[in-house]
């Protein structure tokens, strides 16, 4: 019997060679990941099953996420010589489908169209919509068509993107595009697709996982990760490749409820650490195919040598984004490191705290908010960056801050800020008492099934509080006070620095969504870190404002 093979990316997040920028050496020991030895995977099966039976698709959140992107992002436009490091290698390597991730409107909607335009594969978009014709702005869908045991199949590959990003990225995207339902897209797109477009099976792309939303509940956007709901109620798919919550599960089932027929959902590695293999049976029919999903299995980066038609595309801009990112800007006088950053006050943490604090409250000067008082907010972005003692380069200051997030402010009372705290504190695990607390398992916990990641856990400066680990979950925040050691009132009024992805919400802290912005020029903060020592050096380092507390000890 014929066989088709879907092979899978996902989450890439411009992991393209085996190298980590932020300590300018590649990953090793197992860790190694990129889409350089992947490729070699790919043509290593093209080879053994035969091109015109391989396909090979892409879920989305391709061009954010390491220096690599970040760089190429930020170079102006008229004097950029090549194409996205991104499309350059998804071309080399054959691409036949690329889906549209959350993470791909970071940069606006204008550069996401220049790197369509760089693909060979078409970038895939059913539930991005014009908000003034209603048409989809990037394609719904595409053909591959492929031949099998001397006869032609069609396959109709299908693109969603989770509607999360119209809260995370409403800035960029807010009267320019809607990204609808994914459950209600794939309903009007996969019969359109077996019954006017003739295709003979159907793959969805589905930038979402399995799992909770973790925008505040009362956002004005359809579900998160509704991988599972257009699986069960939407027939006609085959096969889905999921995405977004990187997690490793090659292959899952789930049953489509109208038809009892199981669906096969598979999910790569993300960061190009591993790519899926989907094994599709295709029996002929009379003029159709009969298909059946057989299953998926892994393959995963270490172990494999880098392919050198990819290392070629982005030697170019590898070696201009290593250039960059080692130079030095500034000297700091202690190293700071984000190990514990998690679970105490760190100098690290401060540092992002004060410059965020120090740039809202200059910018509010001399207007209606300036004698408010300025709190900031961020959450620990990695556990293994540190700024060195002595010179410090762009990218030891990159890896304390790993995100593209901007810089914003809102006003919160003294009763929202608690809430907020009280909320960020379920990050931490229920200890009873006499119990020590364990940083590896007691934090980043999960909670109604979904894990509460690092980025999630928000971290307040500019005022002093305790988390109290054996009280429950809403009751642990105790002396919320000033810096001097008067109280915060319920009423009282901050301004508080935050970035844009919190602002929306994202991690379901539903008062700063909704909350009066009172500063959004939408400056990069990791810029902001690097403009900041480049020209003010680092803060002195202040005294621990937030202690977690348990059976009456400071940890």
């Amino acid at each position: 019997m014929p066989r088709l093979t879907v092979l899978a990316t996902t989450d890439v997040h411009g992991t393209v060679l085996n190298w980590d920028y932020y300590r300018d050496r590649p990953w090793s020991g197992g860790e190694e990941a990129g889409l350089a030895h992947l490729a070699s995977v790919v043509e290593r099966i093209r080879a053994e099953r035969g091109p015109e039976t391989v396909i090979l698709v892409d879920n989305g959140d391709t061009i954010q996420g390491n220096p690599l992107c970040s760089f190429f992002a930020s170079q102006d436009p008229a004097v950029r010589t090549s194409s996205h490091p991104l499309a350059a290698a998804f071309n080399v390597m054959g691409y036949d489908a690329v889906n549209i991730g959350n993470h791909e409107f970071n940069y606006g909607l204008g550069f996401l169209q220049d790197f369509a335009r760089q693909l060979d594969a078409p970038l895939l978009g059913a539930n991005v919509i014009d908000a003034v014709s209603g048409l989809p702005v990037f394609p719904a869908f595409t053909s591959v068509v492929r031949r099998l045991g001397g006869r032609q199949i069609r396959i109709g590959v299908l693109g969603l993107t989770t509607p999360g990003a119209m809260i995370w990225d409403r800035q960029q995207l807010e009267g320019l595009v809607e990204i609808t339902d994914m459950v209600k897209a794939a309903a009007h797109w996969v019969p359109r697709l077996r019954e006017e477009f003739l295709c003979d099976a159907v793959i969805v792309l589905c930038h979402a996982g399995i799992g909770q939303t973790t925008y505040a509940t009362n956002a004005d956007a359809p579900a998160e990760n509704p991988a599972r709901e257009i699986a069960s109620q939407v027939p006609g798919i085959d096969a889905m490749v999921i995405g977004h919550t990187h997690r490793d599960e090659p292959e899952q089932w789930v049953t489509c409820e109208a038809t009892g027929q199981p669906v096969l959902l598979t999910q790569p590695k993300a960061h190009a650490a591993g790519l899926t293999e989907v094994t599709i049976d295709a029996e002929p029919e009379g003029d159709s195919w009969r298909i059946r999903a057989l299953g998926a299995v892994p393959h995963y980066s270490p172990g494999e040598q880098p392919a050198p038609q990819v290392t070629d595309a982005v030697s170019e801009a590898h070696a201009a984004t290593r250039s960059y990112v080692n130079q030095q800007v500034a000297t700091s006088p202690r190293e700071l490191s984000t190990a514990d950053a998690r679970w105490r006050a760190t100098g690290v943490i401060d540092f992002i705290q004060w410059v965020q604090a120090t740039t809202v409250a200059e910018a509010l000067a001399g207007g209606e908010y300036q004698d408010l008082p300025v709190i900031s907010i961020t959450a620990p972005t990695s556990r293994t960056a540190i700024i060195p003692q002595g010179a410090v380069c762009i990218r030891d200051l990159a890896g304390i801050y790993v995100f593209d997030n901007t810089l914003a402010a809102v006003l919160l009372t003294g009763a929202e800020i608690r809430d907020h705290l009280e909320h960020a504190a379920r990050y931490y695990a229920d200890l009873p008492r006499g119990q020590c607390f364990d940083p590896e398992t007691m934090t980043s916990v999960e909670r109604g099934g979904q894990t509460i990641w690092d980025y999630q856990y928000d971290i307040a400066w500019g005022i002093d509080y305790e988390i109290h680990l054996h009280e429950p979950v809403g009751r642990r925040i105790r002396n919320l006070c000033h810096p001097g050691g008067a109280p915060v009132a319920d009423d009282e009024r901050f301004a508080v620095a935050l970035n844009h992805y919190r602002r929306s919400g994202a991690g379901d802290y539903p008062r700063v969504s909704t909350a009066p912005v009172l500063y959004n020029d939408m400056v990069d903060i990791r810029q902001l870190l690097i403009d900041w020592v480049a020209t003010r050096g680092f803060p002195a380092q202040g005294k621990a404002n937030w202690h977690l507390i348990f059976d009456g000890m400071i940890l």
